[in-house]
Formats: C-alpha cells, sequence, structure tokens
C-alpha cells in the first residue's frame, strides 16, 4: 500500500507540471486584466516548436527555446488583439487556439510526413531525470528512503522548476514593483495611467510573461514527459489550468494545490485502469478518465465559493481625452 501511494504521488507530480506552469502563466496574464482563454493553443504551439526543434537539433535546451519563441509569439498576437486592438478577449484566445490546432498539425505532415506528429525523439534529446544528492545511499533506508529516492528525487529539471516557480510568482505578484502595477492595473488601468504607468506596456509584458510559461508548459509535455509531439498532445489540459486558476482566486500557492488536486486525479486514473474496486468489480477506464473533467465541473459549479476576478478583467482599456 505505501509503494503503491509513492507511485501515485510520483505522478502526481510530473502530470501537474504542465498544469502548474500555464497556471502561473494564466495568473500574470489575468491580473493585468487580459483573459487568457489562450493557454491551450500557446502550449500547443510550444509542444510542437519544440518537439522538432529538438528532433532537429539534437539538444532539448534548442527544443525549450523553441518552445518558448513560438509561445511568446502567439501570446504577442493575443496581446495585439487584445490590447492594441481592443478585441474581445476571450474570441482571441480562442482563434489563438484553433489557430495552434490547425497549424501544428499542417506543418507536422508536411515537415516529417508522420500524420502530424514529430519522430521519436533520441534519449539525449529530451531532459533527462535527476538524481538527487544522496537519493542512492538512502534507497533503503525504511519510509525515508522510498520518499526521498523515488518522490522527491528522479525527476527531470522542468519539474522541480515548475514548483520553483511558485514562491517566485509569489514574490513577483506581491513583493516587487512591477507586481504591485501588475495588479493595480487589472483593477483600475485608469488609476495606473494617471501615475504616468503605461498600461499598454504594462499589459504586453504580462502576455509575454504568460507566452513564456506555456512555453516551459509545453516543452514539459513534448521532450520531457513524452519522446516527441503528438496530434492534439495538450488534451485540454489549457482549460483545466484555467479552471484550476479561477478555483485558485488567481493566487500562486492555491494554484499549485489545485494543480496537484488535478494530476492526483490523473494520476489515479491511470493507476486504476484494470484494477477491480471490492464489492464493484473493474470500473471502466472511461470513468477514471472523466474524473479530472467531472472535478473541473463541480468545482466551478459553485463549491470554490465566490470567485472575484480582477474589476478590469475582459475590459479593453481606452485612454480618456483631456
Amino acid at each position: 500500500m505505501f509503494e503503491d501511494i509513492i507511485l501515485i504521488l510520483d505522478s502526481t507530480l510530473r502530470l501537474s507540471t504542465p498544469l502548474l506552469f500555464a497556471c502561473l502563466a494564466g495568473l500574470f496574464s489575468e491580473r493585468s486584466g487580459i483573459v487568457d482563454i489562450g493557454l491551450e493553443g500557446k502550449m500547443l504551439g510550444a509542444a510542437f516548436a519544440a518537439g522538432a526543434a529538438a528532433y532537429m537539433t539534437g539538444s532539448p535546451w534548442m527544443g525549450l527555446l523553441a518552445g518558448i519563441i513560438v509561445s511568446v509569439m502567439l501570446a504577442i498576437i493575443h496581446g495585439y488583439a487584445s490590447i492594441t486592438q481592443r478585441g474581445n478577449q476571450v474570441v482571441a484566445g480562442v482563434a489563438i487556439n484553433f489557430l495552434a490546432a490547425g497549424l501544428t498539425v499542417l506543418l507536422g505532415q508536411a515537415w516529417f510526413n508522420q500524420g502530424g506528429r514529430t519522430p521519436q525523439l533520441a534519449i539525449s534529446a529530451r531532459f533527462d531525470d535527476i538524481t538527487l544528492p544522496f537519493a542512492e545511499a538512502l534507497q533503503d533506508v525504511p519510509f525515508v528512503g522510498p520518499i526521498y529516492h523515488d518522490l522527491i528525487s528522479g525527476h527531470n529539471l522542468l519539474v522541480y522548476l515548475s514548483f520553483v516557480m511558485v514562491p517566485l510568482t509569489w514574490w513577483i505578484v506581491f513583493r516587487t514593483r512591477f507586481g504591485l502595477r501588475l495588479r493595480a492595473v487589472g483593477e483600475s488601468p485608469a488609476a495606473v495611467d494617471t501615475a504616468g504607468i503605461s498600461v499598454t506596456w504594462l499589459r504586453y509584458r504580462a502576455v509575454i510573461l504568460c507566452g513564456v510559461l506555456c512555453g516551459f508548459a509545453g516543452t514539459y509535455l513534448a521532450i520531457a514527459q513524452s519522446a516527441g509531439f503528438i496530434k492534439d498532445m495538450s488534451a485540454g489540459k489549457g482549460f483545466i489550468a484555467l479552471a484550476a486558476l479561477i478555483f485558485a482566486k488567481w493566487r500562486p500557492v492555491s494554484a499549485m494545490f489545485t494543480c496537484l488536486l488535478f494530476g492526483f486525479l490523473d494520476a489515479l486514473a491511470i493507476r486504476m485502469q484494470g484494477q477491480e474496486i471490492p464489492g464493484i468489480g473493474e470500473v471502466p477506464v472511461q470513468v477514471f478518465q472523466a474524473l479530472p473533467y467531472v472535478l473541473t465541473v463541480v468545482l466551478l459549479a459553485g463549491f470554490i465559493g465566490r470567485a472575484i476576478p480582477p474589476k478590469a478583467s475582459g475590459i479593453p482599456y481606452v485612454k480618456e481625452r483631456t
């Protein structure tokens, strides 16, 4: 039983990583007042770019760079439509999702001729797992050994980075001048403009940060969790991350625990495949696969209390003329 729990928690950390990156990405964007439905599209675009670049160069770092660049480009497109052109932010985000879903398959088929996916990546082109100090020495120690060796150690760099980003994001948002201005522009952009701060540039910086973090999320999917890009491999994770952000009420630490909850349900679904439950028998795997999505609907239906977004969320800012 203890070994099973460790294995499920280990999978939870791995499956939570892309959700956490995307959730923190959405936090920066939405705290600035820009609703970002396009998290899914940016993740998907980054995953394809990372998989393609890692295959062509043989380097996971080039894959990461390509993933971030493509995700930031999509974020800037979203920013241009939402900030500069003052378009509908939800529609712009949905357009990003459609653009990424279609373009990744089209380019994948044109470049690799494998049905829209990239070729299998070599081990050297992926982010490898890291063994922490003393993990091997402590492996056989009861209780402590399995927790340190199997649960804490043995993850790749992006897994550790995703959890490091939680306190870093908290510090940026709540303890820096940029974070203060970010929160202010999401609540009252007119007051920020009156103080002589560019609302446009501040929001662009927020969506660019969103693009960078979505780049990490997509890269993780393609060259850390998997061995290449697969069509539609984000599989709704961007929307689940957005739901987690709302559930966490736009706070980084709460977002981490929410993403861990969704990751745990995903890990449990994988673990329960083909298993029999006493008194019930074997439950169809589709039931467990649907759990994260069912929980998303249930939580957002009113079990989280009132989640109040930033006051200027979704509202294009028009500078008053004097």
